[in-house]
């Protein structure tokens, strides 16, 4: 890595939240940008968030919900459910090019010397740094950090998925995950009934920034913007749960 890196993750659609946070990365003279996936799922028109992403080809790599969009498109059953009615929602009002660019998108990808993936390296549907404890996240143990991570000769790591801003130093590696540009709060069954809150509204994203003989440092970021109007959408759309965690960013 030889400039500054703006990580962005989960934007889920939500185009006034990723237009702040471009904004800001604009404002700060940041010229790199990556992507961790799940940009598109989510309660509101997801094309103006796909179509800022592909015209700014902005580096991206496949998160869970981005495959269930893909999944749903074929009027495929994920473990013998239908799709879910989100994905639904979003993927009816995608177009052609839109599911060929989440088709195109990488599981992992390496920019700049950092690795990039949604979940962990080798799963998009599992939290690398958290784990579900008593219906809540708490920080996963740093062996099990270390053992998820063992596969990648990078050192610094990229990751989203749990919503959840946060870093952490293991086995000589320096992981990040930035949060969620576009959904502060939600409640998930998987791996099992759970909430995450953040407990603002605002969009969050993360800097990392090389120095020469020594780690990278790194900015978790906080950007506030018109979450009352997203959450508007949201509830118009029919989505009053989405609504909720986008204008609070709690989950109940």
């Amino acid at each position: 890595m030889r400039e500054p890196l703006a990580v962005l993750s989960d934007i889920h659609g939500n185009i006034r939240a990723l237009d702040a946070v471009l904004d800001e990365i604009a404002r700060r003279g940041i010229r790199r940008t990556v992507n961790l996936g799940d940009s598109l799922y989510g309660p509101f028109d997801p094309r103006p968030a796909a179509d800022r992403l592909m015209t700014l080809g902005i580096p991206t790599v496949s998160g869970n919900e981005d495959r269930i969009l893909q999944t749903a498109s074929t009027g495929s059953r994920t473990a013998g459910r239908p799709p879910a009615r989100t994905a639904e929602f979003t993927r009816q009002q995608l177009e052609p090019r839109h599911f060929s660019w989440l088709a195109s998108l990488p599981l992992t990808a390496v920019v700049d010397g950092a690795f990039l993936c949604h979940g962990t390296p080798s799963d998009d549907t599992t939290y690398l740094l958290s784990s579900v404890l008593g219906g809540s996240l708490a920080l996963r143990p740093e062996a099990e950090v270390d053992r998820l991570t063992a596969s990648v000769a990078e050192r610094v790591i990229l990751c989203g998925h749990d919503h959840t801003p946060r870093l952490a130093a293991c086995g000589g590696k320096l992981i990040v995950n930035p949060g969620s540009v576009g959904c502060p709060a939600y409640v998930d069954d998987v791996p099992e009934e759970h909430v995450v809150e953040n407990g603002s509204p605002d969009a969050r994203f993360a800097i990392v920034c090389p120095r020469v003989g020594a780690a990278a440092t790194v900015e978790l970021i906080s950007v506030p913007y018109d979450a009352a109007a997203a959450s508007d959408e949201a509830y118009s759309s029919g989505f009053a749960d989405w609504a909720r965690w986008i204008a609070s960013g709690r989950a109940e």
